[in-house]
């Protein structure tokens, strides 16, 4: 039988097709579309007008991909996350969704999107025995889960994704130092949970959930080897060197130039400025110095979590 997820992201959305096989999952097709549903409200706690038509665009392509796949309905998950969690206008925005598309989405805590992430990271086979420092930069939402290949120790879900810094803090283009200084201390002021659970758990491996940290795997392959990484291959040791090295090259630029960087793609280009800063905040105030990455995130969580119980 055919499963679909659909991963309604702050800014983007992602479907993933599997089929069930007797080893677990086997991926038909995947996707990730930008919609921006954050764009413009995030932080007044508003999915604009725009935005829900630009997210009736991907999901009604999405509907189309699923008729064509012949997914059954029923065999549909429309996981909804940060910005829709918060938006005051929520109903009547799943209830639009519902009617134009016949996609029933279901709303998730923050709680419950770090374990899929974490169940997703941990199906890519990104952790090991040793503790490690699991983050997921969305556009509405960060998720920081410290745990290790059979369990987790500490979870939480805190709402600075990118989106949200972008429209709070980046006001000159390429980032300004007092810009960067500012998202440092409230880096520092929201983030007291995590500090104190890192003094607890003491990580030694940050391991970076999809997204920005994509990009960066994809920055460093093209400087490297000339080529992007294989997509089958779903974990990545990037090394902390090469992440500094992408991180001056990111703050020193505009847009048009970050756009001409080798690996980078038009979907991340303004975001990722605001996640290195916060990446590299969290190796620098925690002193962790290794980095892994995972491919998979909330979507193959989710489909991981269908074959065993949450934790």
């Amino acid at each position: 039988m055919k499963q679909a997820i659909i991963d309604l992201g702050t800014n983007t959305f992602h479907l993933i097709i599997a089929e069930k096989t007797d080893s677990g999952y086997q991926t038909l097709f995947r996707e990730s579309r930008p919609a921006k549903i954050g764009m413009g409200g995030i932080n007044q706690g508003l999915i604009t007008d725009e935005a829900t038509e630009r997210a009736l665009v991907v999901l009604r392509y999405f509907r189309q991909i699923l008729d064509q796949q012949g997914v059954d309905p029923a065999q549909v998950g429309a996981v909804g996350t940060s910005a829709i969690r918060v938006a005051g206008n929520q109903a009547a925005f799943i209830e639009r969704i519902r009617r134009e598309t016949a996609i029933v989405i279901r709303v998730i805590s923050g709680e419950q999107e770090a374990d899929y992430i974490y169940q997703g990271v941990r199906a890519a086979g990104a952790l090991s025995e040793q503790t490690a420092l699991v983050m997921d930069i969305g556009g509405g939402s960060v998720e920081f889960i410290l745990g290790n290949q059979t369990r987790i120790f500490w979870k939480q879900s805190f709402e600075i994704g990118g989106q949200r810094l972008l429209e709070r803090f980046m006001r000159e283009d390429p980032i300004s130092a007092t810009s960067i200084s500012r998202l440092h201390s409230f880096f520092r002021e929201q983030l007291l949970p995590l500090a104190n659970a890192i003094h607890q758990y003491e990580p030694v491996v940050l391991a970076g959930s999809s997204g920005s940290f994509d990009t960066l795997v994809d920055m460093w392959f093209m400087h490297e080897r000339g080529h992007l990484p294989d997509p089958d291959e779903a974990t990545f040791s990037l090394p902390v060197a090469e992440f500094y090295r992408s991180y001056q090259l990111l703050m020193n630029r505009n847009q048009d130039e970050r756009m001409r960087l080798p690996g980078m793609i038009e979907l991340r280009v303004d975001m990722i400025v605001v996640a290195v800063c916060l990446i590299d905040y969290v190796l620098r105030t925690y002193g962790i110095d290794r980095i892994v990455t995972s491919t998979y995130s909330l979507k193959e969580g989710v489909l991981a979590s269908m074959e065993q119980p949450a934790r």
